[in-house]
């Protein structure tokens, strides 16, 4: 952005349970550099929100007896949540994002539309080591000790179910084109190196809807399927 611009977001944060230390630590981070720009004169925007769809949120709810919304209500918006946390903590965010919020929503069913209708977006079936805590589906090679996720260290079930997915793959040679002639895109260095390095690996075609259940956003063409997580977020 400009110099007389500027935006900063936290991670949009998962309400599966109450927050903890460290989703303290970066959103005061973020208040921080926010503070200094709004101080500076400088046109300041700062987003935080809540990420609330997905299997672990609806395990989760159906754990403590309650639906998915009244469940991530609770979280975020109830005694404890997320804005009261904030509040305590003044931090001072220019707007708030819930996931489930109508606008985001239909934004989201307009994204997928515009990409089904572009011919990038197919139906399929997928198979795969599934873990719930980080709703990732992973290969033999990625997993830990045979059936072990990665990231979480949890152990991840096998799942085989109907999907959608967008064809990733086809913007392989335009992605490593751009951030050739464009060296500042993804800083620093080291990082840039690190993605350039993944994307030249081979990049699959990325799995975008859920359907053995519910607690979604509807994909706008076939309403048995529900937005996957990360392309709604």
């Amino acid at each position: 952005m400009g110099n007389d611009t500027f935006y900063i977001t936290t991670p949009i944060y998962y309400p599966s349970a109450k927050l903890h230390i460290g989703n303290a630590y970066s959103t005061v981070l973020a208040d921080t550099a926010a503070r200094y720009k709004k101080m500076r004169g400088v046109d300041t925007f700062f987003l935080t929100g809540s990420d609330e769809h997905g299997m672990k949120i609806q395990r989760a709810a159906e754990a403590a007896g309650m639906t998915p919304k009244q469940y991530v209500d609770e979280i975020v918006e109830g005694p404890g949540g997320f804005k009261n946390l904030w509040q305590a903590l003044l931090i001072d965010y220019d707007k708030f994002i819930r996931t489930t919020d109508d606008y985001h929503v239909k934004a989201v069913q307009k994204l997928f539309q515009i990409i089904y209708e572009k011919g990038d977006i197919y139906k399929s079936s997928y198979s795969g080591h599934y873990c719930t805590s980080c709703e990732t589906f992973f290969t033999d090679l990625q997993l830990v000790d045979g059936d072990h996720c990665p990231d979480c260290g949890k152990k991840t079930e096998i799942l085989s179910e109907e999907s959608y997915f967008f064809k990733m793959s086809n913007y392989q040679d335009e992605l490593l084109k751009y951030i050739d002639e464009h060296p500042n895109f993804i800083v620093p260095e080291s990082r840039r190196n690190e993605m350039v390095n993944f994307i030249k690996g081979g990049l699959e075609d990325l799995c975008i809807s859920r359907s053995t259940f519910d607690w979604g956003i509807p994909v706008p063409i076939d309403e048995k399927h529900v937005i996957y997580v990360w392309f709604d977020a």
